[in-house]
């Protein structure tokens, strides 16, 4: 029986600040720091021993991983990097105080930006300073693939090809994964996992630091999903 665990990074710099963070390569805080360390220490306590892990581009997603892998002392196992997991991108909204959009947008609209399926934020364009476009780390994809902004849709639909192709075979192996990542590039890949509906992923809540541990049967099926 496989195990999947996915952990959403600690907080960050922007979560303490309440700004929209996105693909903003914004670092952890301290209590982020503090989060990721008790994860790996209750995957340890938990008895969890993994095969691979995957994480984003993104180094408060990356340093998460590996405080929890080095409190678990697995920081030696194949570690894998991508942009599919990145946060969803946040559009033009990126930087901005959330409470000064909602008093700007008003609360309800910034709400729709921030939890529904498939309404899209305002977008960057790719001549906008601080656009993706601009980032080294993104050099080799195709300039199509790097988003102005992204709904839960649209994210759900670049992390679907590194479920297929990376982390299922993983499973039907019979391997532990554990991909240390992002609230929303995480909430989509619950929704494929789990079935959930469009309407009922609004509601679904990633805890920063918090491990969620799958198990698989066999055609990968959901057997349990727990909270460490």
């Amino acid at each position: 029986m496989a195990k999947l665990v996915l952990i959403r990074h600690g907080k960050s710099e922007w979560n303490k600040s309440n700004q929209f963070t996105g693909w903003v390569d914004v670092d952890l805080a301290p209590e982020g720091v503090e989060q990721a360390k008790a994860a790996g220490k209750a995957l340890k306590e938990h008895g969890l021993e993994f095969d691979y892990a995957y994480t984003s581009v993104l180094k408060r997603a990356i340093k998460t991983l590996h405080y929890a892998l080095e409190e678990c002392d697995q920081l030696w196992i194949p570690e894998f990097k991508t942009w599919r997991l990145n946060e969803r991108h946040y559009g033009a909204l990126q930087g901005k105080n959330k409470q000064k959009a909602a008093e700007k947008y008003g609360d309800e609209q910034v709400h729709i930006w921030r939890r529904s399926y498939d309404v899209l934020p305002p977008l960057l364009s790719a001549d906008d300073e601080g656009s993706a476009a601009k980032d080294r780390r993104y050099a080799n994809l195709d300039p199509r693939a790097i988003p102005g902004g992204e709904n839960l849709k649209v994210t759900l639909e670049r992390v679907i090809p590194l479920w297929q192709d990376e982390i299922a075979p993983k499973l039907l192996d019979n391997k532990n994964v554990i991909i240390a990542a992002h609230g929303n590039s995480l909430r989509a890949l619950s929704k494929y996992i789990e079935n959930i509906s469009d309407e009922d992923i609004m509601n679904l809540e990633m805890a920063t630091g918090q491990p969620v541990v799958y198990d698989f049967d066999e055609k990968l099926n959901v057997l349990s999903k727990e909270k460490y």
